[in-house]
C-alpha cells in the first residue's frame, strides 16, 4: 500500500469533482474547489473520518470493497480506477462483461435522474445502481447475491420477481430473458457467467428449459411496461435505454407521460416510496 501516493491520489479527484457531476447544488457559501470530505464518504457509504483518515495518510488498509465504492463515488475512469487499487496494494478487477465498474459518463448522467425511476444494470439483468424512485418503483436490488442478483435468473425461480409484472406480459417477458442470455452465452463462451446462469437454470426450471428449447435470439423489451405496483397499482411506463458499449452496461429510463394515470401514479409513488415492493 503506498499511503502517500493514495493519499494524494484520493485529494486530487476529490478536488476535481464538482458538485454539479454528482447532481447536487454548488451553493453560495461553499469554499471547496471540489467536493467536501462527507460529501465523498456519504456517496462511498463510509464514515467521514475514515475517508479524511485516508487523505491523511493515516488510514487503515482498505478492503478492494472499500477501494470500489470510493473509485464509484469519485466518478473515476476505469484507469484511475485500476490505479487507486494497485495504490492501495490490491489487484485491480477485471473489465469489459464482468466489469461492476460504471463509467464516469454514465455515472454523471445517472447522477441528475434523482427525481426518475432509473438503473444501471449489466448485460445479465445485474442492478448495480439504482434511483430512490426506481427502488420505490421495482424494490432494492442490492439486497440479492449470487445470481438471484439477475432479474433474468430470479424471473425463472422466485415467482414473487414475477408478480410486479402485468400478467399478460409474463409470457414474453420469459422468453425475452432466455433470449438474452444465449446472446450473453454466445458471446462469451464456456466458463462465463452466463454459461453458469445458464447452468443453474436449466438444472431448476422447467419453464426455463421449454422457452431455451425454442433457441429465441433477438428479443428486444416493447416499448412499454407495464407493471403491478402493490401500493399504487397498474402503472405503464416507457423505458429509455442507454448502452455503455465498453462495460456493456445498461441505463434504463423510466417515464409515464404526462396527464395520465400512470403519471399521477408516480408522482404519489415519490411521496410514499418508503413503501417499495419486496420482489
Amino acid at each position: 500500500m503506498d499511503r502517500a501516493g493514495l493519499a494524494a491520489f484520493l485529494r486530487r479527484r476529490r478536488e476535481a469533482l464538482q458538485p454539479e457531476d454528482i447532481g447536487l447544488p454548488r451553493g453560495s457559501r461553499r469554499r471547496t474547489s471540489g467536493l467536501r470530505r462527507e460529501e465523498v464518504a456519504a456517496r462511498c457509504n463510509m464514515s467521514t473520518d475514515y475517508y479524511a483518515r485516508l487523505e491523511q495518510e493515516r488510514g487503515t488498509h482498505p478492503s478492494e470493497q472499500m477501494i470500489a465504492a470510493i473509485a464509484q463515488g469519485l466518478h473515476l475512469s476505469l484507469d484511475e480506477r485500476d490505479h487507486l487499487f494497485r495504490l492501495a496494494g490490491h489487484s485491480p478487477p477485471h473489465r469489459g462483461a464482468l466489469s461492476e465498474h460504471v463509467s464516469p459518463g454514465l455515472a454523471r448522467i445517472f447522477d441528475r435522474l434523482q427525481d426518475t425511476p432509473a438503473e444501471i444494470v449489466t448485460e445479465l439483468g445485474e442492478t448495480l445502481r439504482q434511483t430512490p424512485l426506481g427502488i420505490a418503483l421495482t424494490g432494492d436490488a442490492s439486497r440479492y447475491t449470487g445470481p438471484a442478483r439477475s432479474l433474468g435468473y430470479r424471473w425463472f425461480t422466485d415467482p414473487a420477481a414475477r408478480a410486479l409484472y402485468d400478467p399478460a406480459d409474463h409470457e414474453f417477458l420469459g422468453r425475452m430473458f432466455a433470449s438474452g442470455l444465449r446472446e450473453a452465452l454466445t458471446r462469451h463462451g464456456p466458463g462465463s457467467r452466463a454459461a453458469h446462469y445458464t447452468d443453474l437454470l436449466l438444472a431448476r426450471s422447467e419453464k426455463f428449459r421449454t422457452v431455451w428449447d425454442a433457441q429465441e435470439i433477438g428479443l428486444r423489451p416493447k416499448e412499454f411496461k407495464r407493471y403491478v405496483h402493490p401500493s399504487v397499482g397498474a402503472l405503464e411506463l416507457q423505458c429509455q435505454t442507454l448502452l455503455d458499449p465498453d462495460q456493456n452496461h445498461f441505463l434504463l429510463v423510466y417515464t409515464a407521460t404526462p396527464g395520465t394515470e400512470s403519471y399521477e401514479k408516480l408522482q404519489l409513488l415519490a411521496v410514499i416510496g418508503s413503501a417499495a415492493p419486496a420482489g
